[in-house]
């Protein structure tokens, strides 16, 4: 079984249809890329994974468990699948360490002891460990987005999900973002990751995903895709990318 699934999804905002009929799925262990021009439905798609954004028509699984079923304990769920935004979504008045423990204790149940162990295990992992009573207003953009990474990850999730976790940041800053993300794929973390970075893409995914227009227009092995896209959409945009 894949660790996620996407079947015949379809959702509308109003009378605007934002994502037709998309199928795809993630074995675990992969990491598959999202990719496509702005307003293609990329981080639509990824927050429908998780409920973030519900869908109207087709069906979700991640690890067998129907996600858009009204009897899925979404929080539950929630918990168990890592979500890494573009803007990192870190509490200003809460230090580092407290941002690492508290969905911990609240979602889970841990003893704040226990939480802070690991939240500073994860912290240490992603190279921050000396930062942890910090507020975030005190760390750089990537700091901010290697302290939400370790946060997803104390919560012992099953897979993770990037919503453009690097257009936030000035260039600088966006590779030690995904040397955090690419030390994770050769872990065996199961990932879908939006991103526009196609040379992370071409180093770690497993597979690439091209979507224009709410379509899910090609999915394909990485080589594949880089070598010779199917769609003279696809080949358009890895022109004009891989160009710049």
């Amino acid at each position: 079984m894949a660790m996620i699934e996407i079947k015949d999804v379809s959702k509308w905002y109003g009378s605007f249809q934002v994502l037709t009929d998309c199928t795809t799925s993630v074995e675990k262990g992969e990491v598959i890329v999202v990719c496509g021009p702005s307003g293609s439905g990329k981080s639509t798609l990824i927050k429908t994974v998780n409920a973030l954004e519900p869908v109207q028509k087709g069906d979700i699984f991640v690890d067998g468990v129907k996600v858009n079923d009204p009897k899925t304990n979404l929080p539950k769920l929630r918990a168990r699948v890592g979500m890494v935004f573009q803007h990192f979504e870190l509490f200003p008045h809460l230090t580092v360490r407290q941002n690492l423990s508290l969905a911990q204790t609240l979602v889970l149940g841990r003893a704040q002891r226990e939480a802070d162990e690991r939240g500073l295990r994860y912290l240490d992992r992603v190279g921050l460990a000396s930062h942890k009573d910090k507020f975030p207003g005190q760390l750089s953009g990537g700091q901010q987005q290697r302290v939400a990474i370790a946060r997803a990850l104390s919560m012992d999730p099953i897979c993770m999900l990037f919503d453009e976790p690097t257009s936030a940041l000035d260039p600088e800053m966006i590779n030690e973002v995904l040397e955090v993300m690419q030390q994770l794929a050769t872990e065996g973390m199961t990932m879908m990751v939006v991103t526009h970075e196609m040379g992370f893409a071409n180093r770690v995914a497993n597979r690439v995903i091209f979507m224009d227009a709410g379509h899910i227009v090609e999915d394909a092995p990485k080589a594949e895709f880089f070598g010779k896209p199917r769609s003279e959409r696809a080949q358009q945009f890895l022109a004009k990318i891989l160009h710049h």
